[in-house]
């Protein structure tokens, strides 16, 4: 796969602050993407119907990546996405009811769940890869972009749990009473997280 030609780099300020180089200014981004505290936002999620409805979307995931950038003079852009889109991939059914947090149809807790996780076919992130690749031309090099991913053990609380926790009383019993199940989805997401990560540096290489 040929990465895409992009314009110039204008802004490398995150990029130098990155690499330990001095620079004018400490760089400034908004680490919570876009969010709640943007109406523009809310009224593109509205627009949108869920969460995953702008998230699948590359016009969508567009528009909400760019919003922050239109009302302040940031060093970087966040793309648009979620952590748990790479279990999603996996076939867990991830959701997100308005006012709560995301939550998965499918729970990842016995021996028979464990078995069936694998590095899923990058094919059904597509739509991550489509948004990279429209964000990184609709900034026309005014700034970076910021991708992210979840650690596997991030992944893993909310495989195990089915939903956020304030204890996280199923994942820590399943790493007492059966460590050889976290180990085999540590190793799953561990794995999935890299092949994610490399496909997504393929389209947005370094200017």
């Amino acid at each position: 796969m040929n990465a895409p030609i992009y314009a110039p780099l204008q802004n490398d300020t995150f990029l130098r602050a990155c690499l330990r180089q001095a620079t004018d200014h400490t760089p400034v981004w908004l680490m919570r993407q876009a969010g709640r505290y943007l109406p523009e936002y809310c009224a593109t999620r509205a627009r949108a119907g869920s969460f995953m409805g702008l998230a699948t979307n590359t016009d969508f995931a567009t528009e909400v990546t760019l919003q922050p950038l239109e009302r302040y003079p940031l060093d970087a852009a966040i793309l648009f996405s979620d952590i748990l889109t790479v279990p999603d991939a996996m076939g867990l059914g991830l959701s997100f009811a308005q006012g709560e947090g995301p939550r998965f149809a499918t729970a990842v807790r016995d021996e028979a769940e464990v078995a069936k996780l694998a590095v899923p076919d990058m094919d059904k992130l597509r739509y991550v890869f489509d948004a990279v690749t429209s964000i990184r031309h609709a900034l026309q090099g005014r700034v970076p972009l910021i991708g992210f991913s979840g650690s596997p053990w991030t992944l893993a609380c909310y495989m195990v749990e089915g939903k956020g926790s304030d204890d996280y009383r199923l994942v820590k019993s399943m790493l007492y009473s059966r460590p050889d199940l976290m180990h085999r989805i540590l190793a799953v997401n561990a794995d999935a997280v890299a092949v994610y990560l490399n496909a997504r540096l393929k389209l947005a290489p370094r200017p």
